[in-house]
């Protein structure tokens, strides 16, 4: 394997604790529209590992 087969690191959207003050509005925009659509497929997750959970117990019962 060489050097030039590694993929190249992807770029941190978003980091939690980072200093904010040097960013811009629309780069701190930018960041609350990351962060939401994450919240939003953390959700969905929650709620797919949830469904999945009570059709599991209630096969079970």
């Amino acid at each position: 394997m060489s050097l030039f087969d590694e993929e190249p690191k992807r770029r941190v959207a978003h980091e939690i604790g980072q200093e904010l003050s040097l960013l811009s509005v629309a780069e701190l925009d930018e960041r609350i529209g990351i962060l939401r659509a994450e919240i939003t497929r953390l959700e969905e997750e929650r709620t797919h590992k949830g469904s999945s959970k009570l059709a599991a117990e209630a096969l079970f019962r």
